[in-house]
């Protein structure tokens, strides 16, 4: 199965919500669709960064980065009803290295 991560930074929370719910809501979000196989949490810069490893099932590779990329929007699209994000990266597993998806 090929490997992916959608990688968010979250540059704020709306007003009300714990910052726990933004991994929890990233997480129900992606893992509708897909199997998340590993989250974690990072401070970059200052601003944290969510990252949360999935696979999509086996087809072809044009279809799995398509299936990958709407997957991942999916759940920026959920993280963005409760916290402020900014520019969502998406990367495969290829040959041991994590190439971000054009």
């Amino acid at each position: 199965m090929p490997s992916f991560r959608a990688v968010l930074p979250v540059t704020g929370l709306r007003p009300g919500v714990a910052p726990e719910a933004v991994m929890s809501t990233a997480v129900a979000a992606l893992g509708s669709r897909h199997l998340v196989e590993a989250t974690q949490l990072d401070l970059v810069r200052g601003v944290p960064q969510i990252t949360l490893r999935f696979t999509v099932e086996a087809t072809q590779q044009d279809l799995e980065d398509r299936q990958a990329r709407d997957s991942a929007a999916a759940m920026k699209h959920a993280v963005d009803s409760i916290a402020d994000t900014a520019r969502l990266g998406v990367l495969r597993r290829q040959r041991g290295r994590w190439i971000p998806l054009g």
